[in-house]
């Protein structure tokens, strides 16, 4: 099955026999739609049994295998199934709303999940998407400034997080996966693209144009100020003392820089043209586009040239998307605007992999156990990627949804005898009896105090 063979590619990466089965249990489970919450319990309850729910737990949220060997080796598997020179890596963020506050890096922050302030656990992922599919490459879970002060201190150890961690903000999390990818050069990738979050950080814009040789695609707030032309520059009049100026500065007349939203407000209707941007699940999805060359602030001072690409809704013309890109001034338009589309999977990304394959399912609070579900979620995707593509010449519209579909009538599903409903039901009592005991010692404590 392919399956099986797929998982060979990383079974030699997990060191005990055991690992090797659980790690295959739990990569099957995530791909398994019969079960509709994808714990480590309910996949050992489902596909190995109530006396495997604790191992595949440990393996899961304990067990100190190594996931930066599986996820090279993803990358690499998708460079030879996805691979293009045009492809475009993706920087995103995904939220995960939790209660209580002992789930690792937990804390009362913004969750896109529900769209407002709330307790959550915040990810950084990166996609990859080219002309022959998409998938999912890496993730970063972010842990707040709160988590590294004393307070917390027993919250990390309870959490498993490695005493060496230190603060990161999610852009220095983005950077820290794109270079793993420049490090590695086996993913073939012309682009960066970003949101807002990640497009307002000119420090994270200019690493990428210096220190890789990927062009950027940023969308960036509508309050972001370019010059439409390069202003004049000058050096002080030397006053006599002290050093000379060797500092310039904007000429007395120079115009003041814009925003991209002020500079889309005047273009002349013939900058706009109408494109289709991608085949949506309704039809085309279309959008009028303009681009222009602009010149990028820095410091108060003219920054890099850079392309403006401003993308507005046909029914709706306020809303309107600005991205700035650091491509030469002779790429084609059409390529500026077959990225803008290029950037959209990351939406479907998270969506699929909370709906298909259970991302937002853990229920794992320690530091590895994030890390090793999210892990798993990106090999199950980096599977279904793959057999889009293989299955591609005889069923160009298949889409990932339906492999899902395929899935539950090819797996192998374990036998479910009288025996094995007995045990399963036995488990369910006793872990009823387990939690309503702790409920009430909780509630007996907070009655004594």
């Amino acid at each position: 099955m392919e399956l099986a063979s797929y998982h060979a590619l990383y079974a030699p990466y997990f060191r005990a026999g055991s690992q090797q089965s659980d790690s295959y249990h739990y990569l099957a489970g995530l791909l398994d739609p019969s079960i509709e919450r994808k714990t480590a319990e309910n996949i050992a309850l489902a596909r190995v049994g109530s006396e495997r729910v604790r191992p595949l737990e440990y393996f899961l949220g304990e067990s100190r295998w190594s996931d930066a060997p599986l996820l090279a080796e993803h990358r690499r598997q998708i460079g030879l199934t996805l691979g293009d020179a045009k492809g475009v890596l993706i920087l995103d963020g995904s939220d995960c709303a939790k209660q209580g506050e002992h789930s690792v890096g937990v804390a009362r922050q913004w969750c896109g999940e529900v769209g407002k302030t709330e307790n959550c656990q915040a990810g950084v992922y990166l996609g990859y998407s080219s002309s022959k599919g998409y998938s999912l490459l890496d993730r970063r879970l972010y842990m707040p400034a709160s988590w590294f002060t004393p307070e917390f201190a027993e919250r990390r150890y309870q959490g498993r997080v490695p005493s060496e961690l230190r603060f990161q903000t999610k852009n220095e999390l983005a950077w820290s996966m794109l270079v793993e990818v420049v490090q590695a050069n086996n993913l073939p990738a012309r682009w960066v693209t970003m949101d807002e979050a990640f497009g307002r950080d000119t420090q994270l814009l200019d690493r990428i144009a210096h220190e890789t040789s990927y062009c950027y695609f940023a969308e960036v707030p509508k309050d972001t100020l370019v010059w439409s032309e390069e202003p004049q520059l000058v050096l002080p009049v030397y006053a006599g003392r002290g050093r000379p100026p060797t500092q310039p500065r904007l000429a007395p007349d120079a115009p003041p820089p814009q925003t991209v939203a002020q500079l889309a407000a005047h273009l002349p209707a013939a900058a706009w043209q109408l494109h289709a941007l991608k085949e949506g699940a309704k039809g085309l999805i279309v959008a009028h586009i303009a681009c222009c060359r602009v010149v990028a602030v820095r410091d108060g001072l003219p920054g890099p040239h850079l392309w403006l690409v401003l993308r507005r809704s046909t029914t709706d013309p306020s809303e309107l998307h600005y991205f700035l890109a650091n491509a030469p001034p002779e790429v084609y338009r059409d390529e500026l605007i077959a990225v803008c589309a290029l950037r959209w999977p990351i939406e479907t990304i998270f969506e699929q992999a909370k709906q298909l394959l259970g991302l937002n399912h853990y229920q794992t609070r320690t530091w590895l156990g994030w890390h090793h579900h999210m892990t798993f979620v990106i090999l199950a995707f980096g599977f279904l990627a793959r057999c889009q593509f293989l299955l591609k010449p005889d069923a160009p519209a298949l889409t990932l949804p339906q492999i899902v579909t395929l899935l539950k009538a090819v797996l192998p599903q374990p036998d479910f005898d009288p025996q094995r409903a007995l045990d399963l039901l036995r488990y369910q009592q006793a872990r009823i009896a387990r939690a309503k005991k702790s409920h009430y010692l909780a509630q007996r404590k907070r009655l004594v105090t």
